[in-house]
């Protein structure tokens, strides 16, 4: 095979240089992945900027997949993916969150969660919709919003503690126009401020949603990581309107497999199909057959590594707050989100820059999260105990010199 000459450059053709679908042509590049891949230039730093889980996937999840590929299970699935995995996501609903879904069209099994969050919002907004964003969060929903055509409502919740109260989403609903609202994103466990709802936080969105003429798409993909009490669903409140989105990422450390879920009431399911399908026809065989392993045999797969990421928590919030960088305790997911002290006059990109360069630790910047998370920046302790410490002494060094 000839070797490859890297300097030998595409040249776009003048002609067609403007003809580039005006909307996502201005956006940037998610923020998350452009500092992550930026510091990881920096030889000698610590990252903790994604949220890539440092364990492996479990041994008999392994073995699920190559076993597939050996018996040759290679032809197409079912375009919601493989019923079996269907049946083991509904199963895995109602046992572990008391949700009741119809695997055969109340699921579908997409390309991890973010193509369930694009074809959620996707069967959803017409152009023009509003779609309320509180934030800090993760860092997807505005840009996908905007590439469907809708309008990113952004609310931000530091003031209550990163919490949409009722009467704050209200307050939201009727300035911007029930009739131009036509749905919401909630994400909890939260990424990056790690807050968790409680039944009777959720029960106030729903008093306020119930009457209304909008979904809410709950991504719940931190789910098994919560310290200390057991997640509650939006969807045991409010199955009609909501709809779930999960995946196996996070709790089972499968990131690079790929597998995300939605379920929901079976007429939004059909029209979130026609998303699905035409954008990736069906989910990767060995992924599925990986997944469904994970969801039927290995639910307790994630309380050893929601065990350690506890013990990372904290001693993190206990090193961050005391060099003084204000930091909740979080109930869920993997992430710290801090308050940058005003008195060093610093942007959370200038921070996070500032800290890679001279510190040597890969951070985050709030504002990647959205307006609500300006002045903060966000660490994920997904990674090991070792660079965790190791982070943080390097981080007292850095601030004793600010």
């Amino acid at each position: 095979m000839p070797e490859l000459d890297s300097s030998v450059k595409t040249e776009l053709d003048p002609s067609v240089v403007d003809v580039v679908n005006k909307t996502i042509a201005p956006m940037g590049r998610s923020m998350i992945r452009e500092f992550a891949e930026k510091f990881a230039k920096i030889p000698g730093l610590i990252k903790l900027t994604l949220g890539e889980p440092n364990f492996n996937v479990p041994e008999h999840v392994k073995d699920a997949a190559i076993e597939s590929i050996k018996e040759n299970k290679s032809h197409y699935s079912d375009q919601k993916g493989f019923l079996s995995l269907r049946e083991a996501v509904s199963g895995y609903l109602n046992k572990q969150f008391n949700l009741k879904y119809d695997p055969e069209s109340e699921v579908i099994i997409t390309i991890g969660a973010t193509e369930a969050i694009f074809d959620s919002l996707g069967a959803i907004i017409n152009p023009g919709d509003k779609v309320i964003i509180p934030t800090p969060t993760f860092a997807l929903y505005i840009p996908i919003v905007k590439i469907l055509g809708g309008i990113p409502v952004q609310v931000n919740t530091t003031a209550d503690g990163f919490r949409l109260t009722g009467k704050h989403l209200e307050q939201v609903i009727e300035k911007e126009g029930p009739d131009k609202v036509k749905a919401m994103v909630l994400n909890f466990p939260g990424n990056p401020t790690g807050f968790v709802y409680s039944k009777d936080q959720l029960q106030e969105i729903v008093d306020v949603v119930k009457d209304k003429s909008m979904f809410v798409i709950s991504d719940e993909i931190y789910a098994e990581l919560t310290y200390g009490h057991k997640h509650v669903s939006l969807a045991e409140l409010m199955p009609g309107k909501t709809i779930i989105i999960n995946g196996l990422s996070k709790s089972h450390a499968m990131t690079g497999y790929r597998i995300g879920y939605i379920a929901g009431p079976k007429d939004f399911v059909e029209q979130a199909n026609k998303m699905h399908a035409f954008t990736v026809t069906a989910p990767s065989n060995p992924a599925q057959f990986a997944a469904e392993e994970a969801l039927t045999n290995g639910i307790e797969d994630p309380v050893y590594m929601r065990d350690i990421y506890q013990d990372r928590r904290d001693f993190l919030v206990d090193q961050l707050n005391d060099m003084g960088y204000v930091t909740k305790m979080p109930e869920g997911a993997f992430y710290t989100f801090s308050k940058i002290p005003e008195k060093y006059h610093l942007s959370s990109i200038e921070f996070a820059n500032k800290l890679a360069n001279e510190g040597l630790v890969g951070v985050t910047p709030g504002v990647a999260f959205g307006d609500g998370g300006e002045g903060h920046f966000r660490i994920s302790y997904a990674a090991s105990m070792e660079d965790i410490q190791e982070a943080m002494k390097r981080l007292r060094k850095f601030t004793n010199n600010l």
